[in-house]
């Protein structure tokens, strides 16, 4: 009688097990609430600020059968606006809106007169940009030089108010010193110690630059809000490598196959069949124990990729193992199924998401980088990826400790060179 009612448990614990993660490797939804599609039409919700996956044998008769009546689904799988007001454009130029806290996808049959219009302006416009973005690229060239000359010019500075005083004090001692031998000796010694103090001084110019390092020091330009974070790596065209998304000195760069930048800003997406991805170096690395660099796909409540293109983000995380550290992000693109003041974090090896343009970058199949949502499940997983993103995948499990979505304050701050060296894209 004990064995069977043994058995009967292990069987309902495998049971309830078996019955967590839905098919994309993601948790299945205790309810039936739709937030969002996949590419392949899968329906996905949002519970205790994880994604999970729609149980459609549960839902079947509820949510999906209400979609299907009350909402026509796109060429990407998501719902059609009701609407024309475009809010963000995906990486094959596709056109998304927002409606009823929920991305969903332009009707561009319906909305042709109104949007076509609108986005052929675009494109004579940043033909033109195209070529003042050239000139400007290389006058951004000339400034780095300007501003380079002037940090060593302040350094021989210091150096020369240094030599002045070892050098006042060695001719006034020595019209003293001429006449009594005894004297030049006690000279030589008021030599080293006056060396001594001059080498002391200059160890502490260069503590107080490592110290510019802390994120404190950036300029802070707008106001604290409450957000959240998701992760992925789909390799894909980052939305605002596109020309005329928001008033910058060029479009974030992208990079071939071969790991060149591409100079072309209108070339296809690699997820559209194209030549222009997402360059590796654009991963997070850490900067001291308690301060990161990288980048994000972003959407921001009262602003578009106008405002918020090339923009960087000071993230203070506020739970999981990494409360209290903090990230500074460069917004490089924005997503269709991203909510209000959500950052997605571009983390190598976090996940392909929506889209897979890895596969064709890296000529490899990407589903075998863990789970579509999520990404590998240990820093060991990071040696499946090329070796070129392999550091970035590393970071997660170290300095991030492998934080599953964590909450966080971010505030609007001015760029790190740091960060803008690698896209090459910084705001007027």
């Amino acid at each position: 009688m004990k064995t069977n009612i043994l058995l009967s448990i292990v069987s309902l614990v495998s049971t309830v097990a078996a019955a967590t993660y839905g098919p994309h490797g993601a948790p299945i939804c205790k309810g039936c609430t739709i937030t969002g599609t996949g590419g392949d039409r899968s329906l996905w919700g949002w519970e205790n600020n994880v994604a999970c996956e729609i149980d459609t044998s549960k839902c079947k008769a509820s949510a999906t059968s209400k979609k299907a009546t009350k909402t026509k689904n796109g060429p990407h799988g998501s719902p059609l606006c009701t609407g024309c007001t475009v809010t963000g454009t995906g990486g094959d130029k596709s056109l998304w809106g927002w409606e009823n806290n929920k991305a969903c996808e332009i009707d561009t049959s319906k909305c042709t007169s109104k949007k076509t219009t609108k986005k052929t302006t675009k494109k004579t416009t940043t033909k033109k940009s195209t070529k003042k973005t050239t000139t400007k690229k290389s006058t951004k060239k000339t400034t780095t030089k300007k501003t380079t000359t002037k940090k060593t010019t302040t350094k021989k500075a210091t150096t020369k108010k240094t030599t002045k005083k070892t050098t006042t004090r060695k001719p006034t001692t020595t019209k003293r010193t001429t006449k009594k031998t005894t004297t030049s000796k006690k000279v030589v010694n008021t030599k080293k110690t006056t060396t001594k103090k001059t080498t002391k001084k200059t160890t502490t110019t260069k503590k107080s630059t490592v110290s510019n390092n802390s994120s404190n020091s950036i300029k802070v330009l707008g106001q604290k809000k409450n957000g959240k974070t998701t992760r992925y790596w789909d390799c894909c065209k980052p939305s605002c490598s596109w020309s005329g998304k928001a008033n910058v000195s060029h479009p974030v760069n992208t990079c071939k196959r071969n790991g060149s930048i591409l100079t072309d800003y209108n070339a296809r997406s690699g997820c559209d069949g194209g030549e222009a991805f997402a360059c590796t170096d654009q991963s997070p690395w850490a900067i001291n124990d308690n301060l990161s660099y990288g980048f994000a796909a972003a959407s921001i409540s009262g602003g578009s990729e106008a405002t918020w293109c090339c923009a960087c983000y000071r993230l203070t995380f506020t739970d999981t193992a990494i409360k209290g550290k903090q990230m500074i992000v460069q917004v490089t693109n924005t997503g269709g199924d991203l909510g209000a003041n959500h950052f997605d974090l571009q983390i190598p090896g976090g996940g392909l998401g929506i889209f897979d343009g890895c596969s064709s970058q890296f000529n490899t199949n990407a589903a075998s980088w863990g789970e579509r949502y999520g990404g590998v499940r240990s820093v060991s997983g990071c040696s499946s990826l090329p070796k070129s993103l392999q550091a970035g995948c590393k970071w997660r499990f170290n300095w991030f400790k492998n934080a599953d979505n964590p909450n966080m304050v971010f505030e609007e701050v001015q760029c790190p060179t740091a960060l803008t060296n690698k896209t090459g894209c910084v705001r007027r």
